[in-house]
């Protein structure tokens, strides 16, 4: 895991405390497309589970995410995947 997944993985676990929580670098999958560089960790896939988003709906679960992240987004991260759910 790079620099950049390892700050996505330690925000978000810090802010909602997940049941679960995958971040997965797609960057590789993006060679040659906008916002990817060389050394990859521009493209990421989060799953994530938290008793925070209980009661939210998608959008705002995503919003939340973004939230958080926000500083990082469009520059290290280009594209953000999010599946992001409350525990059942």
């Amino acid at each position: 895991m790079g620099p950049i997944a390892e700050e996505i993985t330690r925000r978000l676990t810090d802010a909602f405390a997940p049941v679960t929580l995958t971040v997965s670098d797609d960057s590789a999958q993006h060679h040659g497309h906008a916002g990817h560089r060389p050394g990859g960790e521009t493209h990421f896939s989060v799953a994530l589970t938290a008793a925070a988003f209980a009661g939210k709906s998608r959008v705002e679960r995503q919003r939340m995410v973004h939230a958080v992240l926000a500083d990082l987004m469009d520059n290290p991260i280009h594209a953000l995947a999010l599946t992001v759910n409350a525990p059942v």
